[in-house]
């Protein structure tokens, strides 16, 4: 059940790239984004390192998994508890301090994330 909470609240829909929104299309960008700082929603909060790998918390369960950048996007597998989560790589957005994350290369749902 606590899965099913992650996963919809990680794929809430959003419009891909709503006004304001500017494409983050580089790793080194990315990495200047994240390094040393939190990605943060409700209830959840995730360590994204520059070195790969994803460790956090989601509704008090643990969160792991690993990531890469390929051809612009952010690709990664996660596990939350013992519920594994697919690889799926994803476009990410940046307004402000939101980073917006949408699936399947920018064609599926979209979750905003506040880098802390």
């Amino acid at each position: 059940m606590k899965a099913l909470a992650l996963a919809a609240l990680l794929a809430a829909p959003l419009p891909a790239l709503a006004e304001g929104f500017a494409p983050v299309r580089e790793k080194a960008e990315f990495v200047g984004l994240i390094n040393g700082k939190a990605l943060t929603r409700f209830g959840i909060s995730l360590n994204v390192s520059p070195a790969g790998a994803i460790k956090g918390s989601a509704f008090g369960t643990t969160v792991t998994g690993n990531w890469n950048w390929k051809n612009g996007l952010f690709c990664r597998d996660m596990a939350y508890g013992s519920t594994e989560i697919e690889l799926n790589c994803q476009t990410v957005a940046r307004k402000g301090s939101t980073l917006r994350f949408t699936s399947d290369a920018g064609k599926g749902d979209s979750a905003d994330m506040r880098i802390k």
